[in-house]
């Protein structure tokens, strides 16, 4: 179980972190992928043993799968305040946030008579179904809507988010809406500056406006990075779709859809055909041990978040101030925004100077293992993170980015072990 102290983590889990780093490295990548608790081991263990029956069977493996299934889905919906009929399990967050993008496209030609473009494309098709996203999006919302653009489908509208506040604004995003919009897409907080989205009042809005109008939009947040970290509940925040991402919160690389009321007051439309399983909405002989995993890492954050909570902004706390006494003017925090939320455990820092940029800096450090930025983003080399870019850093701190996301396990005493480090490679010629 979950231990209070200094590690806010437990000393097994601990153990197994360290038994994968060689050398006494220290991971500081939390935002990119998480270790599996030992609890979660110990379920999808049980589950492999003991419930390796097809879910659909009706012999001893079979039921006992579709009892772990069903507990699992009853686990993650608590997590997320909705009902276990809500939440649809998928292989992970990708395909949920395809689901809920094409899903929005097909609703919206189910619902309109097919007219044909006009000439006047001024504001677009109207033809077509509109979707509005953000421009520091994953690329698992902002791919598919380029590619639906290319293909003639639909159009999209990636609003800036605002450079003071690292946030889409609001209003931003209702001067974008459009007579054939059909879903808005912001992701609840973001994986490189940790900055927490103004969801709840954007809902409201959007909301409100649908009441006048004679399709609704519908509404979809990316929670992949907030699950786990800080206090996530669909049904106040006023979605109709949200993504959750196993591996972000100490579970496998599994995913879920929630979905309010999915298939009737909310659109829902499979982008596979099969068996059946998942009420039709994503067939496929259902992975019992990988569920398993994600269900019993919801109970712990159910269980534990504000202890979880606590733990990782003291220590980010602790972090940013080690940082700020070491390098002095020599810092530029690229997760400090005005008058915005971040996330309790993410801090976005450049060390300033020449011959510094992050990858340089990763590749001289003996002991931090962490990242530039998003790891779906790896193959850009040591180009600047659009992110950041698009947040109002400029190009030369950007390229010096270091993206430190600490987790239940990260101890000051890593802190101080991590900024000597960068220190070193300060230091060196």
């Amino acid at each position: 179980m979950y231990r209070q102290g200094c590690l806010g983590f437990t000393s097994q889990a601990k153990d197994i972190i360290q038994e994968n780093m060689s050398q006494n490295r220290i991971y500081m990548d939390y935002n990119a992928t998480t270790p599996l608790d030992p609890e979660v081991i110990k379920s999808i263990s049980e589950a492999l043993h003991e419930a390796w029956g097809n879910p659909s069977s009706t012999y001893t493996a079979g039921v006992k799968a579709k009892k772990i299934i069903n507990e699992s889905r009853e686990n993650v919906a608590r997590m997320v305040g909705g009902k276990a009929e809500d939440i649809i399990f998928t292989s992970g967050g990708t395909e949920a946030n395809n689901m809920v993008i094409q899903s929005a496209v097909e609703h919206f030609k189910r619902s309109r008579d097919g007219t044909e473009c006009n000439t006047d494309h001024s504001n677009g098709c109207p033809g077509l179904p509109h979707i509005i996203s953000s421009n520091v999006e994953h690329d698992s919302v902002k791919l598919v809507l380029e590619h639906l653009q290319k293909e003639g489908k639909a159009d999209a509208t990636f609003v800036p988010v605002s450079t003071v506040t690292g946030r889409v604004e609001v209003q931003d995003v209702m001067a974008a809406v459009r007579p054939n919009t059909c879903l808005v897409s912001i992701m609840l907080a973001n994986n490189e500056t940790g900055v927490i989205m103004p969801i709840k009042d954007l809902c409201w809005k959007i909301r409100s406006l649908s009441k006048r109008r004679s399709q609704r939009i519908l509404l979809h947040t990316d929670a992949a990075q907030a699950l786990g970290k800080i206090q996530v509940n669909a049904p106040e925040l006023g979605v109709d779709y949200l993504t959750v991402v196993g591996h972000k919160f100490y579970a496998p690389r599994i995913g879920a859809l929630y979905v309010n009321s999915p298939g009737t007051k909310t659109p829902l439309h499979p982008l596979l055909f099969g068996g059946g399983q998942e009420r039709n909405f994503r067939p496929g002989t259902e992975n019992t041990p990988m569920i398993a995993g994600l269900g019993k890492a919801a109970d712990l954050v159910t269980s534990n978040l504000s202890e979880y909570e606590s733990h990782m902004r003291r220590v980010k706390i602790y972090l940013e101030g080690r940082l700020k006494l070491v390098f002095k003017d020599k810092l530029h925090f690229n997760s400090h925004f005005q008058d915005s939320e971040i996330l309790p455990n993410t801090c976005n820092v450049s060390i300033l100077g020449p011959n510094l940029q992050g990858w340089r800096v990763l590749s001289g450090c003996e002991r931090l293992l962490a990242s530039v930025g998003a790891a779906c983003h790896s193959d850009m080399g040591d180009r600047p993170s659009h992110i950041l870019l698009n947040c109002g850093v400029s190009e030369s701190v950007a390229a010096n980015a270091l993206r430190l996301s600490v987790g239940r396990g990260t101890t000051e005493e890593d802190v101080d072990a991590v900024v000597e480090d960068l220190e070193r490679v300060r230091s060196v010629p």
